[in-house]
């Protein structure tokens, strides 16, 4: 039974940081694509960044590109969301999603090419 919980969100200001974690039970990490997505109230949820965690290979929404980063700790499943340089548009309920790497490339997928979700983690900048 694949469980993701976030946590690390809260408020932070504007050129500020925070960094959003998600601890990932109930498999390894080892062959998943892991992604951050987001969501603000009467907005799609969307893409911010994802991982290959067999490769490693990264991808990143261009809204973050250069300000957030993300990377793993397959030893702890662990995936983790570095946010620097953050601005009110960020401010967002943040998703943890995963799905088998199996199948189309991980910076291909949107929401329908993950299958499991954390609750989230509400972000406020």
């Amino acid at each position: 039974h694949v469980q993701l919980v976030e946590y690390g969100g809260g408020s932070g200001k504007a050129g500020g940081s925070l960094k959003l974690s998600c601890v990932f039970s109930g498999h390894t990490t080892s062959g998943y694509c892991m992604g951050w997505f987001r969501q603000t109230t009467g907005k799609e949820r969307e893409g911010v960044a994802s991982i290959a965690t067999g490769g490693g290979s990264t991808y990143y929404a261009d809204s973050v590109k250069d300000r957030f980063t993300i990377s793993q700790d397959n030893a702890k499943n662990m995936v983790y969301l570095q946010m620097n340089g953050l601005k009110p548009e960020d401010t967002a309920m943040y998703y943890c999603a995963a799905d088998s790497v199996a199948g189309p490339l991980c910076y291909t997928r949107g929401v329908p090419g993950y299958g499991y979700w954390g609750q989230g983690t509400q972000v406020t900048v």
